[in-house]
């Protein structure tokens, strides 16, 4: 045991062989969670990611994280590690990820569960997660579409675009898998069979986005800038850009209710509320009904067709979508302007 901490000794939690210490247990992390208005701590965060365990390391394992951190809880000051300090542990398995403008960083790599618990001791409320497994960078595996509201619509308008985005797959005989973002959206993953890197996947989401918009166009835009979005569900094609990394499954996001980021099966789309997915409820409830993405792994699915799309509209004189403002200009890219401040022509 290390010293007494100002919020409780240390506890020991031994996972996977390996004993991790939990510093400061009794730190309150989240403050009022559930009806009861519960204050959480850091050791209930542990114990939660205990509870999770089996399907978070299923999906999660050997990929980079970006480390989200609130070491006095949800309603203090937060930061974004990107580099794992030299002082950490020599057991913690790390690599090297690019940043979007090509800067190299020390990047803490989820081995086992103790790495989840390394990361939850120094207060990450958020393990943002490569496309990648840590062994094969090169192969972008998990094409995402997140969707995302617009002012003024309601979690149904969600629920609504994401049972399209399964149709539309399905119509591919592309497999889907869906999770709650934790907060206003929802993720829907898809599986990818390696040889695809990530301006290829990305490209391939790009034309999901397009083809969604055209056939909802009242409900759905693949529109980049917000402010040709007119209250539609945004199908952000740019999370699957290369170096980006999206909030992961099974994470408690960090809210005051302690929410979790959680996959569901799709039957529970048109009814579920996400604000009641919270570190209390949901070991429950994997308990009752199991992972609904234990097998996601089974069989990787092919995105070529969307790839071939994308191809056939520049091809036809279609630009690629504008990314991320962070981002190189990129070949083939319409033009990245707003579209308030683009200069009109000239008569």
């Amino acid at each position: 045991m290390g010293k007494r901490d100002e919020f409780g000794e240390p506890v020991e939690i031994v996972v996977d062989g390996r004993s991790v210490e939990i510093t400061n247990p009794g730190k309150v992390l989240f403050p009022t969670v559930g009806p009861e208005r519960l204050e959480l701590t850091k050791l209930d965060l542990a114990n939660y990611y205990v509870a999770v365990g089996e399907p978070l390391m299923r999906w999660i394992h050997d990929r980079p994280v970006l480390l989200e951190r609130y070491p006095n809880g949800v309603r203090e000051k937060s930061f974004f590690q990107k580099r794992i300090p030299d002082s950490a542990p020599d057991w913690l398995v790390t690599t090297t990820v690019q940043t979007i403008n090509g800067t190299p960083s020390r990047a803490l790599v989820i081995a086992d569960l103790a790495h989840v618990l390394w990361a939850a001791n120094q207060g990450v409320l958020g393990l943002h997660v490569w496309q990648y497994r840590a062994d094969r960078p090169q192969w972008s595996d998990e094409l995402r579409i997140d969707l995302d509201p617009s002012p003024g619509q309601t979690f149904d308008d969600i629920r609504e675009a994401a049972m399209h985005v399964r149709l539309y797959f399905a119509e591919l005989g592309i497999r889907s898998y869906v999770k709650t973002t934790g907060s206003k959206g929802m993720h829907i993953y898809v599986r990818v069979v390696d040889g695809y890197d990530s301006f290829q996947v990305r490209a391939a989401s790009v034309s999901v986005a397009r083809e969604l918009a055209r056939r909802h166009p009242e409900l759905i835009t693949d529109q980049w800038w917000k402010e040709l979005r007119e209250g539609r569900v945004f199908v952000d094609f740019n999370q699957n850009a290369p170096h980006k990394n999206v909030f992961g499954a099974w994470g408690v996001r960090p809210r005051v209710g302690a929410q979790v980021s959680t996959p569901i099966e799709w039957d529970d789309v048109l009814t579920v509320d996400p604000d009641e997915l919270t570190m209390l409820t949901v070991p429950e409830r994997l308990a009752e009904r199991g992972d609904p993405w234990a097998d996601m792994d089974d069989e990787p699915q092919e995105i070529a067709v969307l790839i071939e799309r994308f191809a056939e509209d520049l091809a036809n004189g279609v630009p690629d979508a504008p990314w991320p403002p962070v981002y190189p200009k990129m070949p083939n890219e319409a033009p990245r302007v707003q579209p308030s401040r683009a200069k009109k022509p000239t008569e």
